[in-house]
């Protein structure tokens, strides 16, 4: 029997009986038995022993509904968590679970937008499509039950089972109280297929699960028949200079809502020879996407506090009491194109070698309400599935014609390593070990990796799964829309005629067609190893990593500002050595805008400079800014909450650079030679410097704001009926403690966080056994309005304050908030 069927919810008549036994502790001093199934009662509580092959889980929670979940083995770890996740968060989980079922249209419609950000489909019924034809291949369940490396190893597949176990189990005891799914019909239990599917959306993100929208959308030439049709003129040279274009500005735009900023420093430049890390990952505030906090421990066996993406039984994000981690969005192209040779009789059969093979066809429906269906059909060949477009390449087509096709291929949707990778990482003593466990599963599909030691390793490594593209059987078989897009941005478009054109196997690669881990940019113990979703090249600037293939990013390239910002302020901490983790902490929250320090003074120059200080808007007004000028010369250059000059700044900034590339906003362009500090000197005799100005002073003046009103009483999020003011900013002005916001002149400014800062933790070491960490999660807990750690964390962070979380067992025994719920399933 599959993992699959073996945790489908049983039938009436054959329903588990659960007995679930929560008790908040009356004193701090109880403590809690080594394992679950061992677990001591309070004064008054009833325990009831459990039936041979029952799970049990003890939960501790502490400030902040931070829950500690303990049981004796993964299986009922995964229950604990299971079930601790659906109390935080069971309408975003319920919400998730109907998107991975392919049951969206018939709920909420087919036209309307998923809300589960699983892929980037722009409809419900393309996201059925997607997830429909997943299920009905039976992908998923394949993968779920092969052996590692393509599949889960045996803990993973335990906390798969357990945690559908816990989450069945929360859903059968409790009243729903989240008005956003309270009695519901589409709030249903789920299986470990439905968690493998989602490990599966996870993995193909930056794949497959960009062209969600387009494999379903993807058919042949219609009325093609026998014959040979006319020869298609090649693509125009403006063309391909075009996808040249697109591919080069890809990055931001394929995985939006998705980044991240991490630093590790080595022992060499902290105060106690230790390492220590910070983590600032930038994730979506609402979906199912959010980070989820907690610890889980296997006595003797694992014990590791951080966060997860909800629905992950495993820990993606933390620290134990040896080592810690946090991972970026690398620039790692994770796909690849491969342009088929199609029969001239049949356009969906192509050509390998000169023979014949017929694309598959899927034919995927989706019940759309009032009984009605929708069928469409898939083609997938060999390489992946057909195209007709790509978020790679923005708006530069692929057409599928009577002699040619495009075909996706994606190594990440072969495999489910995810959740494994992370055992790995919680597992290791040393970032050598870590290094080495993310090597032997290869099973991170878009993330780099960022980690220190408690004896003062650092690392960073791109250990990710990309297809195996080298530079050499690029320059070998490339199309010519790969000779144009392949140097500029990564993406390989490679001859799908030839078997010359395989992508082949590494020696040390779990699987073929990937690179093995030899060649993953890697650097290890630098001063400090730090990334901001650039490339590897310049994760030390002192230490640049060199020799990889295209396919892993750029060198030799411009930077950020969020990159250059950050590098600079680290350089600066490291220099005089003797780091502490108050040191990392301020970091974190000095709101630096770099955009600002580079050009607010010129601009304030330029600004004092106009005639009669007035500038033309881009409606033709003639604007008085000369309010603006002393404003912008004043401001601070951060964005704190009482930063005044910010909200104008910032309004100017994206404006200009609306209009203006960002390598020809500078005078001094950029140096190989000098790229923390290039390119610089704004630019202000360009007009549109005086016309961003006047349209930021006009849109602030229409809301009836002053130019010196403090950012956060226009840069907030609502929680409860009250405002929250937010520090940080855009990625454009460079601020490392990144918010991404919903800008609306009506409700005041940036009234919401679309995503940004999410799980942050500074973490090290002091020698006692137990960890030093600070960690936040901003947006709290629960996504349940009326739960108290809705917004908790929230406020926190709006006051730019941590939370000291605990980890050690005297730690949690001594938190004044201690509670205790004990879970127990019997059959």
């Amino acid at each position: 029997m599959s993992p699959a069927t073996s945790n489908r919810p049983r039938r009436a008549g054959r329903t588990r009986r659960l007995s679930i036994a929560a008790v908040a502790l009356v004193s701090a001093a109880v403590t809690l038995q080594p394992t679950a199934s061992a677990v001591g009662s309070p004064a008054g509580e009833k325990t009831v022993s459990p039936h041979s092959g029952s799970l049990s889980a003890s939960i501790r929670y502490t400030e902040y509904g931070i829950p500690h979940i303990t049981a004796g083995n993964y299986t009922g770890l995964g229950f604990g968590s299971g079930w601790a996740q659906a109390a935080d968060q069971v309408c975003v989980l319920a919400n998730g679970f109907l998107t991975l079922r392919g049951e969206r249209s018939l709920h909420f419609g087919p036209r309307a937008r998923p809300a589960s950000g699983y892929t980037e489909a722009r409809t419900n019924l393309s996201s059925d499509l997607w997830f429909r034809g997943l299920r009905d291949a039976g992908t998923v369940r394949k993968l779920l039950t092969a052996p590692p490396p393509v599949g889960p190893g045996k803990n993973t597949r335990d906390m798969l089972r357990g945690w559908a176990r816990g989450y069945n189990a929360w859903l059968a005891q409790n009243e729903i109280k989240d008005p956003a799914c309270r009695g519901k019909s589409w709030v249903t239990p789920v299986t470990a297929e439905d968690l493998a599917v989602l490990g599966h959306a996870l993995n193909v993100t930056a794949g497959h699960g960009l062209a969600a929208e387009a494999l379903s959308s993807a058919r042949p030439p219609s009325g093609a028949g026998a014959g040979k049709p006319p020869k298609p003129p090649k693509p125009a040279r403006a063309d391909l200079a075009q996808a040249a274009r697109e591919a080069r500005a890809a990055h931001g735009r394929v995985m939006p809502g998705l980044g991240s900023n991490a630093v590790a420093l080595h022992g060499s430049t902290t105060a106690n020879g230790r390492g220590l890390l910070l983590g600032n990952p930038h994730y979506p505030w609402q979906g199912g996407r959010r980070f989820w906090q907690s610890q889980q421990t296997i006595p003797g066996e694992l014990n590791v506090a951080g966060a997860s993406v909800l629905g992950s039984p495993v820990i993606n994000i933390g620290h134990t009491d040896k080592v810690a981690w946090s991972h970026t969005v690398s620039t790692g192209v994770t796909v690849s194109l491969h342009e088929l040779k199609l029969d001239p009789a049949d356009p969906t059969a192509y050509l390998i070698d000169g023979r014949r093979e017929r694309m598959a066809k899927r034919t995927v429906t989706v019940p759309v309400g009032d009984g009605e269906t929708v069928t469409r059909h898939q083609w997938w060949t060999r390489y992946g599935p057909v195209v007709t477009s790509l978020p790679y390449l923005g708006r530069t087509p692929l057409p599928w014609t009577t002699t040619s096709a495009y075909a996706l291929n994606d190594p990440n949707a072969a495999h489910l390593g995810i959740w494994d990778s992370a055992l790995a990482l919680a597992g290791s003593r040393t970032t050598g070990e870590m290094r080495a466990g993310l090597g032997r599963v290869q099973g991170l599909p878009w993330l780099n990796t960022i980690a220190a030691d408690s004896r003062g390793g650092s690392l960073f490594t791109q250990s990710q799964v990309v297809p195996r593209i080298t530079d050499e059987l690029a320059e070998k078989c490339s199309t010519a829309l790969g000779r144009a897009t392949y140097p500029a941005g990564g993406l390989a478009v490679l001859d799908g005629s030839r078997t010359g054109c395989a992508l082949g196997r590494d020696r040390d690669a779990a699987r073929p067609g990937i690179f093995g881990p030899a060649r993953m940019p890697t650097l290890r113990n630098a001063p400090y190893t730090v990334n901001s979703n650039d490339s590897a090249w310049l994760a030390h600037p002192d230490r640049p990593v060199t020799g990889y293939e295209r396919v892993f990013g750029d060198t030799a390239t411009a930077r950020s500002l969020r990159t250059r910002g950050g590098t600079e302020d680290l350089s600066a901490l490291t220099e005089r050595g003797g780091v502490r983790l108050k040191d990392i902490e301020r970091h974190q929250f000095a709101n630096r805008a770099p955009a600002g320090d580079m050009a607010a003074a010129d601009v304030a120059r330029a600004c004092a400079a106009l005639p009669g200080g007035t500038a033309a808007a881009s409606d033709g007004t003639r604007i008085d800014v000369s309010a603006a000028c002393p404003v912008l010369r004043a401001w601070d250059r951060k964005m704190n909450t009482g930063s005044r000059g910010a909200l104008l700044f910032d309004r100017f900034w994206e404006r200009l650079t609306d209009r203006v590339p960002e390598d020809e906003l500078w005078r001094t362009p950029f140096s190989a030679s000098d790229p923390v500090r290039t390119p610089h000197t704004l630019d202000t005799g360009r007009p549109a410097v005086a016309t961003a100005l006047a349209d930021a002073v006009q849109e602030l003046r229409a809301m009836g704001v002053a130019p010196d009103a403090k950012w956060g009483s226009h840069h907030f999020v609502e929680r409860t009926g009250s405002r929250i003011p937010l520090p940080g900013g855009s990625h454009t002005l460079g601020v490392w403690n990144f918010i991404a916001s919903e800008w609306d002149p009506a409700a005041g400014g940036y009234h919401d966080a679309v995503h940004g800062s999410s799980y942050i933790q500074a973490v090290t070491w002091d020698g006692s056994g137990c960890p030093v960490a600070r960690t936040l999660l901003t947006y709290g807990q629960s996504s349940d309005p009326g739960s108290p750690h809705s917004s908790d964390q929230t406020r926190l962070f709006s006051r730019e304050k941590w939370v000291t979380p605990r980890f050690c067992e005297a730690e949690i025994n001594a938190s004044p908030e201690l509670r205790r719920v004990v879970v127990r399933e019997h059959r």
